[in-house]
């Protein structure tokens, strides 16, 4: 079958950095294996993408100086390099639409010269930030294509993470309808690719257009074969991963792995730093559980990895948490995930591969918790068939090639050259659930 010409919008992409960035590079990288892409980038992120040297056909760069250089100001002195304040989604509205319009500019003698066959704007994912090229493309050379595109969590009620979490600008989530150019996006996008169940229910009014195709990926050279020899009577090693910060909730995993920890029969690692540190080091004393507690702040990539393939069980109880990329880093290398039912990581794992707890409230959540952990240590079987099961899954299903073969159905399906795919979402949730991201 002939490769796509894809022209792919992704400001943000970066191979050297994490989340959403590396999230979204991966993906662009991975359909270059297999389509004719020219990836658009910001100036900001042109010398790492041209030193990880992917097959893209061409790199286009827009260049905005003044533009970035007010936002990397504001980004260091207002905002602290706080990526998860919603605030910073807002701010970057009049940013992302003066880097469509500059792409727009730029390229649109090329579209019309035949030069690509459909256009897919990959970043930003975040579902508010809406696209001018869905307008400016609505009668055509080529189609447009959005997503995966995610967010629209709910903060969940009776738990005080996500009390704690939520902020002001929250409540004014709905309003970006009517923000110019919003409408039209979802209107005249050819198809809409939703990176989780949340976000799917979200724009369900398209559902003759809309795909679930989830937000990470995993690298193949990940997978490898387990290489554990856990010694007889061992402890079972648990591990959170993630930003300290309320909505992650590790007090609830430190809470839930108290008695073991206390008994002797666990150890807990806890990668990662953020605001919340202080207060999880003084509930691990509190819990008289300190000397079984291993805080170890922020880690390189390679460092996370090797941490999570020594490890058994991925104890991850978010209460708010889009894409799940660790879920999938955990799974790769054999940590059995443990987490809340709720965002990402409820609907990734599954009961082969992993186990979820409902958010019902947080004593139950933690009691919940509590049994599967106390169940793995006395049944190390049961944990070795969850760990093989994982990783073949990913394998199979969750890497970076899966990813982009997946979207290259939906692709094939805008241009007329392949039938429209089966890709529902692994919940079906009420349409127009009240949401905030």
């Amino acid at each position: 079958m002939s490769r796509l010409r894809i022209l792919v919008l992704a400001p943000d992409s970066n191979p050297e950095q994490v989340s959403i960035p590396y999230v979204t590079y991966s993906h662009a990288a991975a359909l270059a294996q297999m389509h004719d892409v020219s990836l658009v980038i910001r100036a900001a992120v042109e010398d790492p993408v041209r030193r990880a040297k992917a097959p893209f056909q061409a790199i286009e760069v827009v260049r905005m100086p003044l533009l970035e250089r007010i936002y990397a100001w504001s980004l260091r002195r207002i905002f602290k390099y706080n990526y998860a304040t919603q605030l910073l989604t807002a701010f970057g509205y009049p940013f992302a639409l003066a880097f469509e319009w500059l792409a727009w500019r730029q390229l649109r003698h090329k579209i019309f010269a035949g030069e690509f066959d459909l256009v897919l704007r990959l970043v930003p994912m975040t579902a508010v930030l809406p696209s001018p090229f869905a307008f400016f493309l609505r009668k055509g050379p080529v189609p447009f294509v959005i997503g995966p595109i995610n967010g629209g969590l709910p903060f969940v009620r009776n738990f005080s993470q996500a009390v704690n979490q939520k902020e002001w600008i929250s409540s004014l989530r709905v309003l970006y309808r009517f923000v110019p150019f919003a409408r039209s996006t979802y209107r005249n996008a050819a198809a809409i690719i939703a990176a989780s169940s949340q976000t799917y229910a979200e724009f369900a009014t398209y559902r003759e257009k809309l795909f679930f195709v989830p937000e990470p990926g995993i690298a193949r050279c990940l997978c490898s074969d387990d290489t554990r020899t856990p010694n007889p009577g061992s402890k079972l090693e648990l591990i959170f991963v993630g930003y300290l910060i309320p909505c992650k909730a590790c007090d609830l995993g430190l809470r839930a792995a108290a008695p073991l920890l206390r008994n002797e029969v666990a150890r807990l690692t806890v990668v990662g730093d953020g605001p919340e540190r202080n207060r999880l080091e003084k509930l691990a004393k509190d819990l008289g559980v300190e000397k079984a507690v291993t805080f170890c702040g922020w880690l390189r990539h390679e460092e996370v990895l090797s941490r999570l393939r020594s490890a058994d069980v991925l104890v991850f109880p978010s209460v708010r948490d889009f894409g799940a990329g660790v879920v999938f880093e955990a799974l790769a290398t054999g940590s059995v995930p443990v987490v809340a039912d709720f965002g990402g990581p409820g609907d990734i794992v599954h009961s082969q591969i992993g186990y979820k707890v409902p958010l019902t409230n947080e004593s139950d959540l933690v009691a919940q918790m509590e049994q599967i952990l106390t169940e793995l240590a006395h049944d190390r079987d049961r944990l070795d068939q969850l760990r093989s099961q994982g990783m073949a899954y990913v394998r199979d299903y969750l890497t970076w090639e899966a990813k982009a073969r997946t979207t290259s159905r939906i692709l094939r399906w805008v241009v007329g050259q392949g039938p429209k795919p089966d890709l529902p979402p692994p919940k079906i949730l009420a349409e127009g659930v009240a949401s905030t991201r």
